[in-house]
């Protein structure tokens, strides 16, 4: 018998869970943190917030990310501007690293259509909430960038359980045989709703699921955001310099519920999510940034009321903002509306002509 062909999957770490950096990767600019760690801290105050208005009805269901900052805010870190992010629901770090405003947020998970009516970046893709169906969107945009020799890049991400779906192996296979420029971001959370990552596939890692698409594969210390950068950083470039796709995996955890509709107690256990705590991305970089002596105490104190200010004024103009039209409903699916849906519209318009009268 002869081996017909042999793959691994490198792993990188660079900044443990005490906080140590090892190893550094080159041309590391340790200041270059500072403001990803800022938007990091952002993004937790944000979805703290963001769950105290659902709970007092004031937000739908909302998605938290708290755990997961160092890989949303990581990523995004590294795109340029004309690059396009196709994110799920769970990327508020990438949203707000981009330009996204907290405003525009809220607004989204209030079920209002201008929450995807963003100002900035206007070519990003809105949330994905189904699941993997955006994978093939990803390549579509790659093969637009390429066609038109554009050097931009479609930077897809996506949960774990995604990597089950027949779209997310579609797109990968296509994306190895054109070599388009798309990279894969597998935030790997530990669990796909109340699924742990162990039933959900019998491989090793994520990240080898490249191999049968051609591709490299990649696995890093997703709440390690100097790894997270350097892997989808390294990805990046080398999808923007023609060499094809990547894909990415990001080993994080989520913190708290799937969403807040759900209670991870039913299927999880304590001292699990207590382990998970300890491994936590902000506190690691936190220490970092104080060892090298560009954090403080006072720089800290001063993030933490600022952010608590940027929140309530941005949760004032939430809620002082008008409701749309209940026409918003139909009113951006098509250029020009079915004959059913314009039935639809004529009627949700009386309806709401009747309540205003």
């Amino acid at each position: 018998m002869k081996t017909a062909a042999q793959f691994s999957v490198p792993y990188f770490q660079f900044l443990d869970a005490r906080g140590e950096l090892a190893e550094p990767p080159p041309g590391l600019a340790l200041n270059a943190l500072i403001p990803v760690y800022r938007t990091m801290a952002f993004t937790r105050a944000f979805d703290a917030r963001a769950v105290a208005l659902q709970r007092t009805g004031q937000l739908r269901t909302f998605p938290s990310s708290l755990g997961e900052e160092a890989a949303t805010v990581g990523l995004a870190s590294v795109m340029r501007a004309e690059d396009v992010l196709l994110p799920t629901y769970r990327e508020t770090g990438a949203f707000l690293w981009r330009g996204v405003t907290p405003v525009e947020i809220f607004l989204y998970w209030a079920g209002d259509e201008r929450g995807s009516c963003v100002a900035g970046p206007r070519e990003d893709f809105p949330i994905s909430v189904p699941i993997a169906s955006h994978c093939g969107h990803a390549t579509g945009v790659a093969a637009a960038f390429q066609h038109r020799k554009q050097a931009r890049v479609a930077v897809c991400v996506l949960g774990d359980g995604a990597t089950s779906k027949g779209d997310f192996y579609e797109a990968v296979n296509l994306a190895g045989i054109w070599r388009l420029p798309t990279v894969f971001v597998v935030i790997n959370n530990g669990w796909a709703i109340s699924v742990p990552a162990a039933r959900q596939t019998a491989c090793a890692t994520f990240a080898q699921k490249a191999i049968a698409g051609g591709i490299p594969g990649v696995q890093a210390d997703g709440n390690d955001v100097v790894a997270v950068r350097h892997v989808v950083g390294q990805a990046i470039e080398r999808a923007r310099s023609g060499d094809g796709p990547t894909v990415v995996e990001l080993l994080s955890y989520r913190l708290t519920d799937h969403t807040t509709a759900d209670d991870a107690r039913r299927y999880r256990s304590a001292e699990e999510v207590s382990a998970a705590w300890a491994e936590e991305p902000l506190v690691r970089l936190r220490k970092l940034l104080a060892r090298e002596g560009l954090w403080a105490k006072a720089d800290e104190e001063a993030l933490i009321a600022d952010n608590q200010a940027r929140l309530e004024a941005a949760v004032a103009e939430y809620l002082a903002t008008p409701p749309q039209p209940l026409t918003s409903i139909v009113d951006y699916l098509y250029a020009e509306l079915p004959a059913e849906l314009v039935a639809q519209r004529a009627e949700l318009a009386a309806r709401e002509g009747g309540h205003h009268g």
